[in-house]
């Protein structure tokens, strides 16, 4: 198939994008490369993805309406997986408008791009922020999220409802899908893996906040790409279950579905931060703070949706999936590992 995927210089992006052209998909990258993290690493995934037969990129915002039609007219995408956005929870509450630029401006083009495009399917990238003030444990795609505690959140929640309506006025078949906490090798700088291990590595303190109580879904990135794929291959009809008298959020009358997509094995920090320990074999200066405003205290997939329709099986243990990260950052960063640049070299 040929596959636009946005965000391609992104952690899901690029792990995605990897996949799809090993099974001999054709896949377009569309990436701003912008600096909310270090752009070096965005480049670097780039770099694994050029030399192979099939991939191509574009430069450019989801925001750059123009850029965006003109990527969809040269590559007549067949499918489409949108996973830029402008992340994190925390950096929502200082930059807003960065967040409606590109997860509401942009979010609209990519389904004013697919309609007009003839695209089958477009598989998007909600969060599960969405759940927010919500305590009810696991987080189930049936229950109601009408209560974000983030601007992050409302505007993945916006997504959805916005992905419904193209869905039902001009049936464009759609499927978000409520990411958990990913982590692997590549992964995001701003992410509590990737700061620990350079704060530890550097012999600098963590931030620990909520004291390390709270609990995270955390699933690996190859669990979230094989989820991904599966739903990408599966084009949602209306759901003929429907009931208008009694709705379920996760389904429709429309091609429209929501998936939560995560590990279903909740982890608490002071857990994680144990097992980066051992990886390391050094021991973490801990600074105990609160919990943040934005973030929740815990975090849990119900993933039986997914699990029925695509047989999606998340099988990496917290403790593998955290001895890769670590085995590749020591390879991709300087000796000593303490800064954020890419190596010129391996470590030894």
């Amino acid at each position: 198939m040929r596959v636009l995927v946005t965000g391609a210089a992104g952690f899901i992006g690029a792990a995605l994008s990897e996949r799809l052209l090993a099974r001999g998909d054709e896949v377009l990258g569309y990436d701003n490369v912008n600096p909310y993290y270090d752009p070096a690493l965005k480049e670097a995934r780039l770099a694994r993805l050029a030399p192979q037969p099939g991939f191509r990129c574009v430069r450019a915002a989801l925001e750059d309406r123009a850029a965006l039609e003109k990527a969809f007219a040269g590559f007549r995408p067949e499918r489409v997986v949108n996973l830029a956005a402008q992340a994190g929870v925390r950096y929502s509450i200082e930059n807003p408008h960065a967040y409606v630029d590109s997860n509401l401006v942009g979010f609209i083009n990519i389904l004013e791009a697919c309609r007009h495009g003839g695209v089958e399917h477009l598989v998007y990238a909600s969060s599960s922020s969405v759940y927010g003030a919500n305590r009810k444990l696991p987080f189930s795609v049936q229950d109601s999220v009408d209560h974000p505690v983030s601007l992050y959140a409302a505007t993945k929640k916006a997504n959805e409802l916005m992905a419904h309506t193209y869905s039902h006025l001009y049936g464009l078949s759609t499927t978000g899908l409520r990411f958990f906490t990913v982590y692997g090798p590549w992964g995001r700088p701003d992410m509590a893996l990737f700061l620990f291990t350079r704060r530890i590595l550097a012999g600098e303190p963590i931030e620990v906040f909520n004291h390390g109580r709270h609990t995270r879904d955390f699933t690996y990135i190859d669990d979230i790409v094989e989820g991904v794929i599966r739903t990408l291959d599966r084009v949602p009809g209306a759901d003929p279950a429907f009931d208008p008298l009694r709705p379920n959020p996760a389904t429709s009358s429309a091609p429209y579905r929501v998936y939560n997509i995560g590990n279903s094995h909740p982890v608490e920090l002071s857990r994680y931060i144990e097992v980066i320990e051992d990886c390391l074999d050094r021991r973490a200066e801990k600074i105990l703070l609160p919990l943040q405003p934005g973030d929740v205290p815990d975090t849990a997939a119900d993933v039986e949706e997914l699990m029925r329709d695509t047989g999606y099986a998340p099988s990496t243990p917290v403790e593998e999936g955290v001895r890769r990260f670590v085995a590749w950052y020591l390879d991709f960063y300087a000796p000593g590992a303490a800064s954020a640049a890419p190596a010129k070299r391996a470590l030894p």
